[in-house]
């Protein structure tokens, strides 16, 4: 006997369970980032007691610290750095940046798929619409997947803003899975290089990578900055020379 069909769900009732599972995650983000985030946040300010309770936990220090980075990933209001120099501390330089990337990764991509799949309302939850607004140049861009590794290669920029809008301006999984992957090298080893610097006590060297890690960073800021105004500039021009024609 033939089993009877599922009802389909109509639209009216996708999008009140679109909105309801955006609701739950909302509050969930906010309820981890103020009872988990915030402690946590404050022990990685404690490198040494970081290292000994990552010591302490055996193998599954490794196991619980790609928690954490996912976590921050996920939680886009926990910042990275103190996370990324704690692992650089508590591992050292290499294994440090390995197990950043890799929780980095895993982050990035559940970030992705959510977005995905219920856009852009779920980014609001944590950036301004006008930020979000702000790279819609990226659906439209010559070259869209290099800029995209470009920005997400100079430490600086906003990772997680662009990493909530990756979806949204038409990256796909392959693509967004190498440039989360490979881009992300070098500001993940800005930090664990001077976290792995201060678990040495070579407190000189740790000073200066933080030091050149500040310059960089401001720099990259800035681009990023100008690189957003200048296509911001392009589609306006765009967008009136369109006008103008239509005009006619």
């Amino acid at each position: 006997m033939a089993k009877p069909a599922r009802p389909e769900l109509s639209g009216r009732g996708k999008k009140i369970i679109a909105a309801a599972a955006i609701a739950v995650f909302a509050a969930a983000t906010l309820l981890i980032a103020w009872f988990v985030g915030r402690p946590l946040l404050a022990y990685l300010r404690e490198p040494e007691k970081f290292r000994d309770w990552v010591d302490g936990a055996g193998p599954m220090g490794r196991i619980y610290f790609l928690g954490i980075q996912v976590l921050q990933v996920v939680v886009a209001i926990i910042p990275g750095e103190p996370v990324e120099i704690g692992a650089g501390y508590a591992f050292g330089a290499v294994e440090g940046t390995g197990l950043c990337i890799l929780g980095t990764v895993i982050g990035s991509m559940a970030v992705y798929f959510f977005v995905r799949r219920f856009g852009i309302k779920a980014v609001e939850i944590f950036f301004p619409i006008e930020k979000i607004e702000s790279l819609r140049f990226l659906n439209t861009v010559h070259k869209r997947d290099a800029l995209m590794f470009l920005l997400m290669f100079i430490p600086g920029t906003p990772k997680d803003l662009l990493g909530y809008v990756a979806p949204i301006v038409g990256i796909t999984p392959g693509a967004w899975l190498f440039i989360t992957a490979v881009a992300r090298i070098p500001s993940v080893v800005t930090s664990t290089v001077g976290g792995g610097a201060l678990g040495g006590q070579n407190y000189g060297f740790a000073v200066a990578a933080f030091a050149v890690t500040l310059v960089i960073s401001g720099a990259g800021l800035l681009i990023y900055r100008r690189i957003c105004a200048f296509h911001e500039r392009r589609e306006a021009e765009k967008q009136q020379k369109e006008e103008g024609g239509n005009g006619r």
